[in-house]
């Protein structure tokens, strides 16, 4: 007669023991029916102060670190662009100093297309940077606009007014520059030393000598500069009639090339012309 035993040992799993019916399961683990046995021993053997495993993210993201922490600092670029002297840039103006004035704005957080075209956004980056520099807000960048923008303050060449130190070297070259063609006969289109000039000729000559280059045309001239009343006016600056251009010599005198004298000549200025400045 069969004696069945009752007392099953504690975790015996219930399908009987049968060799030909065990599988395989993960790491070797011999599957009996739902219960797996090995793996749960293998649980039940780690020490109790194992350290815990390292999540996998944890371990694929420490050589990143590593590798952020290993790249260099990144370099401060110095945020000053130089604009040369010269006219004054206005909306319209062309350029390598104006690619110079848009490099520079962007330095101060403007973000212009460096493209050399005095256009909208720049005109309107311009008075921005006036406006928070307290300056005069024209949209138009002459010595006292890129002075501030090249980092010249009073206290290193600039005066309380806006106008530079070298303002007044300028103005007398140019005026020097004029005179020293007094005789000259007048020719139109022409800008030649010793040779011929029509009015604007005369005038881009003269500011030339003076590292500032303007025009061929007295329109475009007077367009150029900033507008100032007779009593503000230096010899240097610029006469300006309707057609017509000299430059300033004090006194109420103009040196101009005028078709009707024939030559450059100094003489007293007639009529009611404006005045206009590149200072």
């Amino acid at each position: 007669m069969a004696i069945t035993n009752t007392h099953r040992a504690a975790g015996r799993a219930v399908t009987p023991l049968n060799p030909s019916l065990a599988l395989k399961g993960a790491g070797g683990a011999a599957v009996l029916g739902s219960v797996v046995l090995g793996s749960f021993a293998t649980a039940q053997a780690a020490p109790a102060n194992a350290a815990p495993a390292t999540p996998k993210a944890a371990v694929s993201a420490a050589p990143a670190a590593q590798a952020i922490a290993a790249l260099p600092a990144p370099q401060l670029v110095n945020p000053t662009a130089a604009i040369s002297s010269g006219a004054t840039l206005f909306r319209g103006s062309v350029g390598d100093r104006v690619e110079d004035l848009q490099s520079a704005l962007n330095a101060r957080g403007a973000n212009l297309a460096v493209d050399g075209k005095f256009g909208p956004r720049t005109h309107s980056a311009v008075i921005d940077f006036q406006q928070d520099n307290g300056l005069q807000v024209d949209g138009r960048v002459g010595p006292e606009t890129r002075g501030a923008l090249n980092g010249v303050s009073a206290s290193n060449g600039t005066s309380r007014s806006g106008s530079s130190s070298s303002d007044s070297g300028n103005s007398s070259s140019i005026l020097s520059a004029a005179r020293s063609q007094i005789g000259v006969g007048y020719s139109w289109g022409a800008s030649r030393p010793g040779s011929g000039f029509d009015c604007s000729g005369l005038t881009k000559y003269a500011y030339a000598q003076a590292g500032i280059s303007l025009p061929h045309s007295s329109s475009a001239q007077a367009n150029g500069g900033r507008s100032i009343s007779k009593s503000s006016a230096q010899p240097g600056d610029l006469v300006v009639w309707s057609g017509h251009i000299g430059i300033y010599a004090g006194g109420n005198k103009v040196v101009d090339a005028g078709s009707s004298k024939g030559s450059v000549s100094e003489r007293t200025i007639w009529g009611s012309p404006r005045f206009v400045t590149y200072r």
